[in-house]
């Protein structure tokens, strides 16, 4: 006899057996108890956690002939039936091979025949968002006017690509990823029956490999099976090619050292041992990702799925680790996602530890450059004229000359802009009702204060002209900002010298460069 594999032998049955999903079995139970049969059931969830195993037995419940609290009884000629695969009234059809409208159609005429040995006639539709087009316009035809007789259940993974019309005439029911703790009991209630030795740490490492499916927990035992029936940590990360996570305390270590020989020499040695360089991508990321929840969430209960141990040395590292940089290496991880998926996936990995490393051309000297940049633009937006980017060194700006050039007498002044007039828009709008025809020259202005001095950078060239010749505006403007300011200034304008228009084009230059950087460029 064939070996059957372990998530088909202990496929649930009942509703009673199913596991984590309680908010849809006791909802189906107390349905099929109390008489309430829906024509149509949509089953939405990520794989492995039940769809098709509670459609399986809504299949049987609906046609038990003694049903017992909503489940099959399993003893009835029509469970049994079901179970050996011997009633065709029950059909499983596969949308991600029967796609067509024609499948559809074929589908649509058999209905309309009465069941032949049960009392419903069941349609489950696995993968249902694979149907075409037509194909969901020829299924919405029959869910509109559906046989008495007849009972849909639609499963999929991918709700979203549903028609709305198909969402609105099915009753749906979301499957919640399992939690991991309860795929570890089950784990370990399997292995019993099994008569394996399952270890604590190998029960939790399943269930993190396993992401919340029951069925993929399952299937990975029956894989550790393969190697005896006693099963370890050092078992389950050998079967399932996982690098393991005293690993990846190491990997990210050498990573937040800098050293690219040490964790290109670690990634050789896991390379060697068979450890799949995507996985490991899925690994390191999932490991970052633990150090942001550490290092973010507050308390004692924090969603990782992880050893007590083991959660002490992510808290370890963690401390070691600013917020900021594991979010850059987060972003990293995610961008190079995408290329890993083909090509030669060892150099991509290579390349990317060197890039976490910080020792390729595109990552050298980040934090220094950032550091100027951000004193380029604190010192342009506050008017100081830099002499040359030399000015600019550990994150701090040399100021010399204001850039400005006022008409009054004494205007030039030695002292350094106090930056761009917050309450600039307040003062216009005393100017405009003192002055009217101010609007037409004033509108897009900005102010800045140096000294004795309120300089204006006004956009209409008329604005020197103006200011100049119009004694009513100038004083306009000198008794709005006394009301503002508290305090008298003698005005000018503002002009930008050819220096700091340098400046600017230079941190522009230098901003795209950075932009390059951080996108991965050359």
């Amino acid at each position: 006899m064939a070996y059957q594999a372990l998530y088909r032998k202990y496929r649930p049955a009942y509703f009673s057996d199913v596991v984590g999903q309680e908010h849809i079995t006791e909802t189906l139970k107390n349905q099929l108890s109390s008489g309430k049969i829906f024509h149509a059931y949509l089953f939405t969830g990520t794989r492995g956690t039940g769809k098709t195993t509670c459609a399986k037995i809504l299949s049987r419940a609906v046609n038990c002939l003694s049903p017992v609290g909503g489940d099959p009884c399993g003893q009835c000629a029509a469970c049994k039936a079901i179970a050996e695969g011997e009633n065709t009234d029950i059909a499983e059809i596969d949308a991600a091979s029967n796609n067509g409208v024609d499948h559809i159609r074929s589908l649509r005429d058999q209905i309309n025949f009465a069941p032949a040995n049960s009392k419903y006639r069941v349609y489950i539709i696995d993968e249902v968002h694979m149907l075409s087009e037509s194909a969901f316009n020829a299924l919405l035809k029959t869910l509109e006017e559906p046989p008495a007789h007849i009972v849909f259940v639609l499963a999929t993974t991918e709700v979203h690509k549903l028609p709305a019309t198909i969402l609105s005439r099915c009753q749906r029911f979301d499957f919640h990823r399992i939690d991991s703790e309860v795929i570890e009991g089950r784990i370990k209630d399997v292995a019993q029956k099994e008569g394996l030795k399952v270890t604590d740490e190998a029960a939790s490492l399943i269930a993190a490999a396993a992401d919340g499916g029951m069925r993929d927990a399952l299937s990975l035992l029956d894989l550790c099976v393969s190697g005896g029936t006693e099963i370890n940590e050092q078992v389950v990360l050998s079967a399932c090619g996982m690098a393991g996570k005293d690993y990846l305390l190491r990997l990210a270590d050498c990573i937040k050292q800098s050293d690219v020989s040490a964790s290109l020499t670690l990634l050789d040695e896991l390379y060697c041992a068979s450890v799949d360089m995507l996985r490991l991508l899925n690994e390191l990321t999932d490991h970052y990702r633990n150090l942001m929840i550490v290092k973010t969430v507050k308390g004692d209960k924090k969603p990782i799925i992880c050893s007590a141990s083991h959660l002490k040395a992510l808290s370890e590292q963690a401390n070691d680790y600013s917020l900021k940089d594991i979010m850059y290496t987060l972003k990293v991880l995610n961008e190079v996602y995408s290329s890993m998926q083909s090509g030669d996936r060892r150099l991509q990995m290579e390349m990317t530890l060197i890039r976490l490393c910080g020792k390729d051309d595109s990552s050298t000297g980040r934090n220094d450059l950032l550091k100027r940049i951000i004193a380029l633009e604190t010192a342009i937006k506050s008017g100081v004229t830099l002499s040359s980017c030399e000015n600019v060194e550990n994150g701090t700006a040399v100021s010399e000359n204001p850039v400005n050039e006022a008409t009054e007498p004494q205007a030039a002044t030695k002292e350094v802009y106090d930056g761009e007039l917050d309450s600039w828009g307040e003062i216009l709008e005393i100017v405009y009702e003192l002055c009217p025809p101010a609007i037409g020259v004033l509108t897009g202005s900005k102010a800045y204060i140096s000294g004795g001095f309120l300089l204006i950078d006004a956009p209409n060239p008329m604005f020197r002209t103006m200011i100049n010749g119009n004694e009513i505006m100038r004083e306009s403007i000198k008794k709005a900002a006394l009301q503002i300011l508290g305090k008298s200034y003698r005005l000018g304008p503002y002009k930008k010298s050819q220096a700091a228009t340098k400046e600017n084009d230079m941190l522009a230059l230098v901003a795209d460069k950075l932009k390059e950087i951080k996108q991965g460029g050359n």
